[in-house]
């Protein structure tokens, strides 16, 4: 399945980047809320994952949020988290980027991780920016901080500005690595897409993993087709690192 110019690559490369997106966390069972059954009393996610709504209406944004956690919650890492724990403990030096707000990096064990769209189980004041865990936020339709600002999920709606650390940091990972890794996006919601050809314009060696062609697969070194959940537990053992 494994080119030996993939594994060289791997096993030479001093810096390994990976970036995932929703491919990997529908492996473990986590819904995109979109599409047909994607909506929710009525409403579709992008009136829901919205700054503007969340200011316009908390006490619903909040319940839609209750529903999407609890759904979560029922959910575990599948074994391609698990793999690229593996390929962190491998490579000497190894950055985690994902476009997933659903938590299931760190709960597999990835330690090194960006989260360019937040982290759905946790939680920050609209006014002070404190954050708060969930078992931390007040018991409350519509929870405040103690400055008395309205609490929010910690994740990026739309209207929202990426975090700008996790951006940079991203930025300058794919620029000095060695070898990029794209697994289960899509490559269209801008500016992660960029990260696998700003990579490769910087000399990385760019890998794709994804269940279909992508707008990148045809500009990257190797094209994968399937599921990350089977594909990286097969390099971690063709690599030897099990």
């Amino acid at each position: 399945m494994f080119s030996h110019d993939l594994l060289n690559h791997i096993k030479n490369a001093k810096s390994i980047v990976a970036l995932t997106g929703a491919g990997i966390s529908a492996e473990s069972g986590v819904p995109t809320f979109r599409g047909e059954n994607g909506l929710w009393k009525n409403h579709k996610p992008e009136e829901l994952a919205n700054a503007q709504a969340f200011l316009r209406n908390p006490k619903l944004v909040w319940e839609w949020y209750h529903y999407r956690r609890d759904i979560i919650n029922k959910v575990n890492p599948n074994p391609g988290h698990y793999a690229l724990v593996k390929l962190e403990e491998y490579s000497p030096e190894f950055t985690l980027i994902t476009q997933n707000v659903d938590n299931l990096h760190k709960l597999a064990g990835s330690r090194n991780i960006k989260e360019l769209h937040g982290n759905i189980m946790r939680n920050r004041c609209v006014d002070c920016n404190r954050r708060y865990e969930i078992n931390e936020i007040p018991d409350s339709d519509i929870p405040r901080c103690s400055c008395g600002g309205m609490i929010r999920p910690d994740v990026v709606l739309f209207g929202d500005l990426l975090p700008a650390d996790a951006l940079n940091e991203s930025i300058y990972a794919a620029r000095n690595c060695d070898l990029f890794m794209s697994i289960g996006t899509s490559a269209l919601v801008q500016p992660a897409a960029s990260l696998p050809i700003e990579a490769k314009n910087y000399g990385a060696y760019v890998v794709e993993i994804n269940f279909e062609k992508t707008v990148i697969s045809s500009l990257v070194d190797v094209s994968i087709p399937g599921k990350s959940g089977e594909i990286l537990p097969e390099l971690i053992k063709a690599l030897g690192i099990e």
